[in-house]
């Protein structure tokens, strides 16, 4: 367990949890809470034994996105100052660690909370849990990356009255339109989001890695261009123990042994 003011981030078993630590304002983004995320997500990705990461919230909320008060108290400072060094950081290292990431939604994702969450490769939700875009009620834009994710997700019209709007989405309405990838009662979540980590900590890592990047970059690609990054990865791909090792359990008969190697 890393020692942090705003957060909590332990590693045990392959799976590395980060957990946002600030319960009396619904995880509230601050300075220091962005910077020690920065700094999770970092050790997380340099530390080989983790092969999959988790985020969540402490208390009631998944993050209720900036701290106003917080935000007050930095008076003059420019908006996009504090997206350039605060959150775009964590935004990019979320799409850019080879490694499965999994936002365990335990209640309102609002703002740069609904961005981060979106962020996620996997979204695993509470029943209680809402997602919402808050910034028009204070005559502010997206940000965070939510005006990259959320037309991709839900095509621009949602994506248009949900941002203009303020909507608030369910769990299970996002469920229904493909914004999260399953949703339970409170007490469950955590059973299930041991599911989603029992496999991908004995999964192909680095495979899973690549897969990962393919997928972004197809945002922006032609066919040829992803017909040419599938070519490369999977030379990359099958120079790795863990290929070695899913043709020889194939061929033996079992059950493959992957060590994300």
């Amino acid at each position: 367990m890393s020692k942090n003011q705003y957060l909590t981030a332990a590693h045990e078993h392959g799976i590395a949890t980060i957990t946002m630590n600030r319960p009396e304002v619904y995880n509230a983004f601050n300075d220091g809470l962005t910077y020690e995320l920065q700094g999770a997500l970092k050790a997380a990705k340099k530390d080989k034994e983790v092969r999959v990461i988790v985020i969540t919230g402490s208390g009631k909320a998944f993050s209720s996105g900036q701290d106003l008060k917080d935000h007050a108290a930095h008076e003059g400072r420019p908006f996009s100052e504090s997206l350039h060094k605060r959150y775009n950081p964590i935004i990019k290292s979320l799409r850019k660690i080879p490694k499965p990431v999994i936002c365990r939604l335990n209640g309102v994702a609002a703002g740069a909370g609904c961005s981060l969450a979106l962020a996620c490769d996997i979204i695993l939700a509470a029943e209680e849990a809402i997602l919402i875009e808050v910034f028009v009620n204070i005559g502010l834009v997206l940000d965070s990356g939510s005006s990259y994710f959320l037309p991709r997700v839900l095509g621009y019209n949602r994506a248009f009255e949900i941002s203009t709007m303020g909507t608030k989405v369910t769990a299970n309405q996002a469920l229904d339109w493909g914004m999260v990838n399953a949703v339970v009662p409170l007490e469950e979540l955590d059973q299930l989001v041991k599911k989603y980590t029992d496999y991908y900590v004995q999964a192909p890592t680095k495979a899973i890695g690549m897969m990962k990047r393919m997928l972004n970059k197809s945002y922006g690609s032609s066919l040829k261009e992803v017909l040419q990054f599938e070519a490369y990865y999977q030379d990359k791909a099958g120079a790795t123990k863990d290929h070695k090792e899913g043709v020889t359990a194939f061929s033996e008969k079992r059950s493959p042994q992957f060590k994300g190697s």
